[in-house]
């Protein structure tokens, strides 16, 4: 039997515009976030024994907050060809895929469809006039409607070491309640 189910899902946007410049912001956000030769971690990760084995490399191979890049898309090279974005050359706008490999597991373990939300991206804008813009959609506002608690509490912790790091970056205090963050 075949079928199609459409789901609605609420995002949580969390958007921090900061003064600071873009090659700042970025040195900052890769000061939490590790940038390990993804291509020889995911070899060993594969090659692993064990769950302990695997974690280990996790742990070893993540950044402060606790995840890893794992693709930098530089989406200002297309609109630096692009005739009806003149406004936008010169300009850096990257997306930025980062995860960690337990953290995806414990979420699809109970939700498999949150392997679609993570790993999570980040959007860094260089503004126009100077400074930055950094988007992030919450990973908790994207389980909500599948109301499983594990899940959820495993996003909480996600999007708290996220919203945190941008915070930081952004130049604003690092630190806000969970309920908040989320």
């Amino acid at each position: 039997m075949a079928a199609e189910d459409v789901l609605e899902v609420q995002v949580r946007r969390h958007v921090f515009t900061s003064a600071r410049p873009f090659a700042e912001i970025m040195d900052g956000i890769y000061g939490g976030i590790s940038q390990p030769d993804i291509v020889r971690l995911f070899r060993e990760l594969a090659a692993s024994t064990s769950y302990e084995q695997f974690t280990s490399l996790v742990r070893q191979a993540q950044g402060s907050a606790g995840l890893m890049r794992f693709l930098e898309l530089e989406l200002d090279s297309a609109l630096a060809f692009d005739p009806q974005a003149q406004g936008s050359a010169g300009r850096r706008l990257v997306r930025l895929i980062a995860g960690n490999p337990v953290t995806m597991g414990e979420m699809t373990r109970h939700v498999p469809d949150a392997g679609s939300y993570a790993p999570v991206t980040i959007l860094i804008e260089e503004l126009p006039g100077g400074g930055t813009r950094l988007a992030y959609d919450s990973v908790v506002s994207e389980l909500a409607i599948y109301d499983d608690l594990a899940a959820t509490q495993v996003a909480a912790n996600l999007d708290t070491e996220v919203i945190g790091l941008l915070r930081q970056v952004s130049g604003l205090s690092p630190t806000r309640d969970a309920e908040a963050a989320s």
